[in-house]
């Protein structure tokens, strides 16, 4: 089955969608704290997408403009199968789509970074919030750090560009920064540092949590000097980067709260049951599983409901962290949306 519309992807703000984060599962074997509640309730497996059923979304969507996919979870490499995924997405590379990666917490990487180097992946997303033991039991809740670290070290030996994503944790993790910062620059990696976003109830308050990277970035600058760089990779996120001149490599910015990023906002995101989330701050959606299982000619169905969910994109994000106890923005858990 092949998509019937080559039309881009365009917004009603006149922005195009060149980027697409699908999850392929809501399920995960950790529970950061500020992610997932101790005691998540997952999908039953008959409303997931197929695998089968996810290419061919990929595929529509790279007919329609979109460069990049971004395979995400929950965590994407608990997923049974999911290297025939990959391995099928790959194939698209050089057709259109201009680059495959994941977001990953790094627990099943060692097993599986040889096989997406192989599949075409070039670059992976680590999430890593500490690099104490004792903390990062705290924060995942489960005792798996020296499986992350043994899954960077085999992304860096198969080839594969490591990015650390570091979730910025007021009373956790904000002192130890300047350290996961320096580690990370000693192996290579660049790190991303992203605030605290308010979705789905944890069982933690988010007020608590939430530091503003702008005063990360003051403190940063006591320490080392911050170079500004100017954005050059059009499918890059959201992320403000800077050269630390004294390390040598980079540091990303990612501001939702502080510094709202929405105008050049170039994605969506796919759940693993085929809801597409048009802003991961909104609610609205749009069903993509119901056409493709049931139209009797799913590519046009799918190709209607894409042009459906351009139409009803929003401008901007509704996150905010004002107060102690406040609701979050969304009663989704980030693990649902795929981040």
């Amino acid at each position: 089955m092949t998509a019937s519309s080559s039309a881009p992807l365009v917004d009603t703000f006149g922005r195009q969608v060149t980027y697409l984060r699908m999850s392929v599962t809501d399920r995960c074997d950790l529970r950061c704290t500020y992610c997932m509640a101790e005691a998540m309730t997952f999908l039953p497996k008959k409303e997931l997408l197929t695998l089968e059923e996810l290419e061919f979304v990929a595929s529509a969507f790279v007919k329609r403009g979109v460069r990049k996919i971004r395979i995400t979870g929950g965590e994407p490499l608990v997923r049974k199968g999911i290297m025939s995924l990959f391995n099928q997405l790959g194939q698209m590379l050089g057709g259109g789509l201009e680059e495959l990666t994941l977001t990953t917490n790094a627990t099943q990487l060692s097993q599986h970074a040889d096989d997406l180097a192989k599949a075409g992946v070039r670059r992976v997303n680590v999430s890593l919030d500490t690099l104490n033991s004792a903390r990062f039991s705290e924060i995942a809740r489960r005792d798996q750090l020296g499986q992350v670290l043994d899954g960077v070290h085999a992304a860096k030996a198969a080839g594969l560009k490591v990015k650390i994503n570091t979730v910025a944790l007021k009373h956790q993790n904000s002192e130890e920064i300047p350290d996961i910062i320096s580690w990370a620059h000693e192996q290579g990696h660049d790190v991303s540092l992203i605030e605290v976003m308010p979705l789905g109830e944890t069982g933690e308050d988010r007020f608590d949590q939430y530091i503003p990277l702008d005063l990360v970035q003051q403190k940063l600058e006591t320490q080392w000097t911050l170079e500004p760089e100017e954005k050059s990779d059009p499918l890059a996120g959201p992320s403000r980067y800077f050269r630390i001149r004294e390390t040598g490599g980079r540091v990303g910015f990612i501001t939702p709260l502080t510094n709202n990023f929405c105008a050049g906002c170039n994605r969506v995101r796919i759940t693993c049951t085929g809801r597409i989330y048009m802003c991961l701050g909104q609610n609205n959606h749009i069903d993509l599983r119901t056409p493709l299982r049931e139209s009797s000619d799913p590519a046009s169905a799918l190709d209607e409901a894409l042009d459906a969910a351009l139409f009803a994109k929003p401008e901007r994000h509704d996150f905010s962290i004002r107060t102690p106890g406040q609701s979050p923005a969304v009663a989704r858990h980030m693990s649902v949306t795929g981040g």
